[in-house]
């Protein structure tokens, strides 16, 4: 777009055929000292208006003309001319940044970055070690396992896919074998256990968000379409709650234990009422400890998972050229063969990045 002139109107145009007519190559006349005054002072514009133009004028006029890939663009300057902007590359921000800390404290602590924003978060509290993890940027895969479910048939089977790997944040143990009577298990259509009314379930919809509830009573939605169902037991917090068994019926509600000890290694997931989904775990826990380490961390709902020492165990996965390398995150945590990289026998859980 051509500039405007700044001379406008009339006095613009007569300013301009003055200019024209005369010629910067002309010579002035012999005259005589008063004459010869009059003339330099006219000289002095006129010289200025023919291309004497000052430093300060052409560095502005410079200023106002960009040249890039092949195409020149002129820029309005308003006010003096600010010197050039050193240009910096932009800041790479990764899609995903897993860093593990040193020492868990009860205060929470980032653990996991999703193009630059907070994801997950840990904490450790009365014995039990807490991760949130904000659906808005992660979401939770449930996958079967070679003798809990079968290790054919499933889009999440009994390992961590290759569209996974570079985005897992974390994983943990999932709920009974499928061989005990209050469970249910069911992902991608694929049906191992068919779910049962009122029992707690992990319900995970095909946009990818997941609810916790009793099944036929608070999940699933009709408006949404299932994806994946892990069931196992009575919901352990219900309404910010815990249930009422957790402190009166620890081995026949909440399952047998190894030398049926009541304070054994314990793990639950529960729903947070902004949507966060909040994992728990402890090595030697009460039905009621978890339940009051997942309310404490803000659940409204949850369910017990798996129990006993050598089937409760959670992993943050640190990101390296190589691939995730594992970090425990339950101290004294007796692990997982493989650590859920490898194919297991139980079913599991994983939080990946969006």
């Amino acid at each position: 777009m051509q500039r405007p002139s700044l001379a406008t109107g009339a006095e613009g145009a007569r300013v301009g055929d003055r200019r024209d007519r005369l010629p910067c190559s002309a010579r002035a006349p012999r005259l005589g000292p008063t004459e010869l005054l009059v003339l330099l002072a006219v000289a002095g514009a006129w010289v200025s208006a023919c291309g004497g133009q000052s430093s300060q004028t052409r560095a502005s006029s410079a200023s106002n003309v960009s040249v890039g890939s092949g195409v020149t663009t002129e820029k309005r300057a308003i006010g003096p001319t600010a010197p050039a902007a050193v240009a910096h590359p932009a800041l790479t921000v990764p899609r995903l940044l897993v860093t593990a800390p040193a020492r868990t404290t009860t205060t929470w602590r980032v653990v996991a970055r999703v193009r630059g924003q907070p994801a997950a978060w840990i904490a450790q509290r009365s014995g039990a070690t807490l991760m949130r993890f904000d659906q808005g940027r992660v979401h939770l895969t449930l996958h079967a396992g070679v003798n809990d479910g079968g290790a054919s048939g499933w889009q999440y089977g009994d390992r961590i896919t290759a569209r996974e790997i570079h985005l897992l944040i974390a994983a943990f143990n999932g709920g009974f074998k499928l061989t005990y009577p209050n469970v249910g298990f069911m992902s991608g259509g694929h049906v191992a256990v068919p779910p049962k009314s009122g029992l707690a379930s992990i319900v995970t919809y095909a946009d990818g968000t997941t609810n916790i509830g009793a099944w036929h009573v608070g999940v699933p939605s009709s408006r949404q379409r299932v994806f994946s169902v892990l069931q196992n037991q009575r919901l352990l917090v219900d309404h910010g709650v815990a249930a009422a068994s957790a402190s009166n019926c620890i081995l026949t509600c909440w399952g047998e234990t190894l030398g049926s000890r009541r304070r054994v290694a314990r793990s639950g997931l529960g729903i947070a009422a902004d949507g966060q989904l909040v994992w728990a775990a402890g090595e030697q826990l009460l039905p009621a400890d978890l339940a009051a380490a997942l309310i404490t961390a803000g659940a409204v709902r949850a369910i017990e998972l798996d129990i006993n020492p050598y089937w409760v165990a959670g992993y943050l996965y640190v990101h390296h050229r190589s691939g995730p390398s594992p970090v425990p995150v339950v101290p004294g945590q007796h692990g997982i063969e493989g650590e859920l990289l490898e194919p297991d026998n139980r079913d599991f859980l994983a939080i990946v990045a969006n």
